[in-house]
Formats: structure tokens, sequence, C-alpha cells
């Protein structure tokens, strides 16, 4: 039997032609656009930012981030107390959001009824839609009161020997362990959400491989899914965080307002982004302004850096998943 004969390349028709590749190029032209656009945007924040801290950076120079004053009268300021309470609250925050978050993940994907899974998602994601302030008011009328005639009481009997638990019978209703709840209620939504679409990817082959060779469902989610997508949720518990370190009106509302900064988180306390939302349009002077600026641009060094770690955790994360050492 012969082979049938193959045509040679220079037989062969040309299907396509030049103008069909204009979609592509154009495709390709926009999409590199929009990335350009986005590193643009970033750049002219960090400049604009950097350009109205200027005048409070040549004045007050790095001492401003160990200084405690804030004394708008005398033209002195300082951030270390506003620093410390955004970090205290944001930490705070997610140390009760993400296992909150992981838990409402896993019982979305894994665990709820088909009846009720819908309805529990919805409204969880919904949460994310009620506005700061709406969260703050909120905050102010019903969880401040609660926190102080219930929560901090219980805290302080069986907690108050820890410095940061103390004082919980003051029952004070603006405190910094307030601000942590109202932050913890704010960044669960996001957080859950992108924690269950993780669990969900979950290939279904590796759960009942699992479950088949005698793993009960806590070992499957403990051995099989939770380490499949740990990178993930390490991402999801780091976006949560970066929303946790922005948020200002709902924490100027239960916060209280104050510093120095006490030991105890059930006494006031004041964050970076607090402070600006309270004061920067009441500012009395250059100065004032510039190191409200200047606070602006630490938290925006602050988002930088826990973004660049996050990265670099999930990326470790994915280093060891695909069988690096």
């Amino acid at each position: 039997m012969e082979a049938a004969s193959v045509p040679s390349s220079a037989g062969l028709r040309r299907t396509r032609r030049r103008g069909d590749r204009v979609g592509d190029n154009l495709l390709h032209a926009l999409t590199a656009l929009a990335a350009l656009i986005g590193v643009l945007i970033v750049f002219a924040i960090i400049w604009r930012v950097a350009d109205g801290a200027w005048p409070a950076i040549k004045v007050f120079k790095l001492h401003f981030l160990v200084d405690g004053v804030w004394n708008a009268p005398l033209n002195k300021f300082g951030a270390r107390d506003l620093i410390i309470g955004t970090v205290v609250t944001s930490f705070g925050a997610m140390l009760l959001a993400a296992p909150l978050s992981i838990a409402i993940g896993l019982f979305l994907s894994e665990l709820a009824p088909p009846a009720i899974r819908g309805p529990v998602g919805t409204l969880v994601e919904l949460l994310a839609a009620v506005p700061s302030v709406v969260v703050g008011l909120w905050g102010i009328f019903v969880l401040a009161p609660f926190d102080a005639q219930h929560v901090q009481p219980f805290l302080g009997r069986t907690l108050g020997w820890i410095p940061i638990f103390a004082h919980g019978q003051d029952k004070v209703e603006s405190t910094v362990f307030t601000a942590i709840v109202v932050l913890t209620i704010m960044t669960i939504p996001i957080t859950s959400s992108i924690c269950r679409e993780l669990f969900l990817g979950v290939p279904n082959e590796l759960e009942e491989g699992a479950i088949a060779l005698g793993a009960t469902r806590w070992e499957m989610v403990k051995t099989v899914i939770v380490p499949s997508v740990r990178g993930g949720v390490v991402a999801a518990v780091i976006l949560g965080l970066g929303r946790a370190l922005g948020e200002a009106i709902a924490v100027t509302q239960v916060i209280g307002n104050f510093i120095p900064l006490k030991p105890s988180i059930f006494e006031p306390g004041d964050t970076g982004a607090s402070r600006l939302a309270n004061q920067y349009q009441g500012a009395i002077s250059n100065i004032q302004v510039a190191s409200l600026i200047y606070l602006a641009f630490i938290l925006l060094v602050i988002t930088f850096i826990t973004n660049l770690a996050a990265q670099r955790v999930v990326k470790r994360f994915e280093f060891h998943r695909t069988g690096g050492d």
C-alpha cells in the first residue's frame, strides 16, 4: 500500500491574513495599558503622599516613629502610640477573624446541607456591603454596651492577671477591644468568601480518595483540604489584614480616640487611620497637616510590607506543595 502523499508546506494555502491579527494585537495593547495604568497609579499615590509628608519628615525625621506626643497647639507630633494602636487592633482582629473565616468557609463548602449553604453564604457576603459608618453606629449602640457590661467583666475576672486584659471591671464602652471586634466583623466576609472558594476548588478525587482510605471527615479536612490550599488561605487572611489596617470611620466611632495608649485593651485608644479621619479637616496648622500625611505614608509602608511578606509566605507554601525542600 502506498503511503498517502503529504502536500509540501509550500503548497499549503495561507488561512490567516494580516488583518486577522488585529484583535490579538488590540487585546495585548489594552491589557498592557491596563497593567501600566495600575502601576502608574500606585507610584502616583506614593509620590503624592510622600510629597505632602515631606515638611513633617524634614522637621521630625525618624523620631516621629518613636515619639508618643501628639499636641496640635504646641506643634508636637509623634506617631508611636498611633502605630501601636493600628498594629494591635489589626492583628487582634485577624487573631479572631482568621479561625472564624476558615471555619465558615469549611462549613459552607464541606458540611452545610445544600438547603442552607446558599442563604448562609449570601448573608455572610452581604456583611461586606454594609457601610463602615453603619457598622460603627451598631458598634456604638449595641456592641459597646454589651461588651462593657458582660464581656469585659468576664474576661477581667478570668484573665485580669494578664496586663492586656486588666481593668475589665471598669466597664468602659469605647475601647481598643471594641474596635478589634468591629474590625473582626468587617474582615470576616471577604476572608471567609475567599476561603470557601478555595475549599470548593479542591478536586473531589482527593477528598473521595482520603475517605476511601478510611479517613474521617475531620482527618480529610486536616490532611487533604487545608494543606492543598494553605497558601491561598494565608493570602486571604493577609487581604483581610489589609482591610483592617486601613479602616478609619468604624474604628473612629468606637475606639475612644485617646492617646497615650494604655497597656490594657479595655481602655480607650487610637489608630493612625482613625486619627487621620478625625483631625485632617480640622487641622490648625500646615505642620499638623503634614504630620497627618506623614502618618498616612507610614500606614502605606506598613501595608506594602505586609503584602510583600504575604507574597513570600504564599510562595513558600506553593514551593513546599510542589515538592520543594
